[in-house]
């Protein structure tokens, strides 16, 4: 049933948790707005692993000179008088409370869709995984847009709430997962994913989808 999720195929990503967004100017101290949820990510990352999914990081990575940024032409482009500049190479960088670990995927991405001319879809289907657990920001930008990617691509998507954020607040997520993205993805409370994340033996754990409030 579409209700199910089977957690040996199931994959946990990170969407830009990235020093350029949860931490200061300084790269290292982490932003008080983003400490919920990076603290969400860290025990949804432990959960994982001690499951056995593996860890995906789709991180947004450019040339330092900017040569791969994104050209298309938008209204909030022309307003804020056109292009930035391209990331600093720490910034790109994962924060250092998900650090990636040996034998996590890091995805390094070029657009908003983690998908879009990367290996996500290939890494993913290689270990015959149909669901993925997503987190990250901004999730009416990149989030959206991968997972409108990923139902394009038949892929089963779960947000996580608590792991959601968007700098224009909170309740730009909250309109983003119920709107924008809820034609496409199931949403799930942290709480609701601790007992099929536990570790399980591998005989076969199939986990019935609660009912959304």
């Amino acid at each position: 049933m579409a209700e199910d999720f089977e957690v040996r195929q199931t994959a946990l990503v990170f969407f830009d948790m990235l020093k350029r967004y949860d931490y200061g100017p300084d790269l290292k101290t982490l932003l008080p707005e983003a400490a919920a949820q990076v603290n969400a990510c860290v025990r949804l990352m432990q959960a994982a692993r001690d499951a056995g999914v593996p860890v995906f990081h789709a991180c947004g990575h450019h040339r330092p000179d900017g040569r791969d940024l994104a050209t298309a032409i938008t209204d909030e482009e022309l307003a804020r008088g056109g292009r930035g500049a391209a990331p600093t190479p720490e910034g790109q960088d994962v924060i250092d409370e998900l650090k990636p670990e040996p034998g996590d995927y890091v995805i390094h991405k070029h657009r908003w869709s983690m998908f879009f001319q990367t290996e996500l879809e290939l890494s993913l289907r290689a270990r015959d995984i149909d669901t993925i657990l997503l987190g990250g920001g901004s999730t009416e930008v990149g989030i959206a847009s991968s997972c409108y990617a990923a139902r394009d691509l038949d892929f089963n998507t779960i947000l996580v709430r608590e792991c959601l954020r968007s700098g224009r607040g909170q309740k730009i997520v909250s309109l983003a997962t119920s709107r924008a993205c809820g034609p496409s993805t199931r949403c799930s409370r942290h709480s609701d994913l601790e007992r099929p994340l536990r570790p399980v033996d591998w005989h076969g754990e199939v986990w019935r989808w609660p009912s959304r409030d």
